[in-house]
């Protein structure tokens, strides 16, 4: 969203209303700022995610050939663009385009858990304009609404080999080379919506030194709709091929991008120093499964989730050495939502520890370039996850997360 934010471990993001991407953190912190403004700013990510076997097994009780499946990270490029105008002497209207939530994680195609995940991405688009209006010296209310586009793929392998002997025996598969692991293929699942939300926000400044933000954003309900596609091996039997479990169709599934809650806070200590703060809540226990419905009549794709809800707290300071220069640093928690006993290779996510650094630079009264950097520490990750027909994933996960963001704003 930010790279100034990025650079203090998003501490205090709903209360320093220093740029515009606070549209997005606190639409409330917009009513500090006036004339036209201008901002765009750029991240690029890099997380990884390595995987260790340990014993995975096959629904026979095999074991599961194949690697480890590379590093399942790679760089993601991710860009915000905002604008604010006055529309009165204490209202202004500002709009944000972000990306709000983000994945991807792929393989190696021959990896031992590929018959539970080879790619998931999933995109978010987010349209969110918004009003500030300052009722006083010391409150101001902001409010947005959020047009969301959400854009999902995941594929993975299929056992063709077992899935013959199950279901025409061995006499008939066998002679054709369709033997466990043997003879993959692959399903492919892409679907996209729109949904709608809002956003809430308040600021109080309880003297000229400091600030106190609170922000709220709605859920967003998706019905995601596009089509499952299925890459069969050559010589695979009729009966098997033709079979709507492994036919091309219309697919569809639910997704409800989780609300949250977040307090911040931010005060000068003195002419250099300044401490900024934030706690923040999210409800991913809305995300119970993974559903898939097909429109062929095949049975429902069903991987149980679980997330708990998550509470991240964030701490960080600024050190302003003179008017051009401001140095920024961070330190958040932020604990997964993810459970152990349901932990997936598509999201082998835990505990992340996040160590920012930032700088701003302002070459003159109405430009700033901001930079931001993030190393995110995660937690070692345990993962002895079954699924129906696709075998046991048993091993550990070593990640990790580098983020590098740089912004330019305005002020005309």
């Amino acid at each position: 969203m930010s790279a100034a934010s990025l650079g203090n471990a998003h501490a205090g993001a709903g209360a320093v209303a220093e740029d515009l991407s606070t549209i997005y953190f606190n639409p409330a912190g917009l009513s500090l700022m006036s004339g036209r403004q201008f901002l765009v700013a750029g991240s690029a990510i890099r997380p990884s995610a390595k995987f260790s076997n340990a014993g995975s097994r096959s629904v026979l009780g095999t074991p599961l050939a194949g690697g480890n499946g590379g590093d399942a990270g790679g760089w993601a490029l991710v860009p915000a663009l905002y604008y604010a105008m006055d529309l009165a002497p204490n209202l202004r209207f500002g709009i944000g385009l972000q990306s709000p939530f983000g994945l991807k994680t792929e393989y190696d195609a021959g990896w031992a858990g590929r018959y539970q995940a080879l790619k998931s991405e999933m995109k978010t688009f987010n349209i969110n304009p918004s009003l500030a209006y300052r009722v006083n010296d010391f409150v101001s209310l902001g409010a947005g609404v959020s047009f969301q586009y959400v854009d999902v793929e995941l594929s993975q392998a299929i056992d063709f080999g077992t899935a013959c002997i199950a279901g025409l025996g061995a006499p008939t598969c066998a002679p054709l080379g369709f033997l466990p692991q043997a003879r993959d293929g692959t399903a492919t699942i892409k679907g996209d919506d729109w949904g709608y939300g809002f956003n809430l926000g308040a600021l109080l400044t309880p003297s000229q030194n400091s600030r106190v933000g609170v922000a709220y954003r709605s859920k967003i309900r998706h019905t995601l709709k596009g089509n499952a596609s299925y890459a069969k091996p050559a010589g695979l039997p009729a009966p098997l091929a033709a079979s709507a479990t492994f036919t091309d169709t219309g697919a569809s599934a639910d997704v409800t991008l989780p609300e949250s809650l977040n307090v911040s806070g931010y005060v000068d200590l003195d002419p250099k120093w300044a401490l900024l703060g934030e706690i923040g809540w999210v409800r991913w226990s809305r995300f119970k499964e993974l559903r898939v419905r097909f429109n062929n009549g095949a049975a429902d794709s069903v991987t149980p989730e679980e997330w708990g809800n998550a509470v991240r707290v964030a701490i960080a300071v600024n050190y302003r050495y003179n008017d051009a220069w401001k140095l920024r640093g961070g330190l958040a928690y932020d604990p997964t939502p993810v459970k152990t006993a349901f932990r997936t290779p598509r999201v082998p996510d835990a505990d992340r520890t996040w160590l920012t650094f930032g700088a701003r630079y302002k070459p003159s009264e109405n430009d700033a370039w901001d930079f931001g950097y993030a190393h995110i520490f995660i937690k070692d990750a345990p993962i002895n996850k079954t699924e129906p027909n696709r075998g046991t994933l048993t091993g550990e996960y070593e990640s990790n997360v580098n983020i590098l963001s740089v912004q330019y704003s305005r002020t005309f």
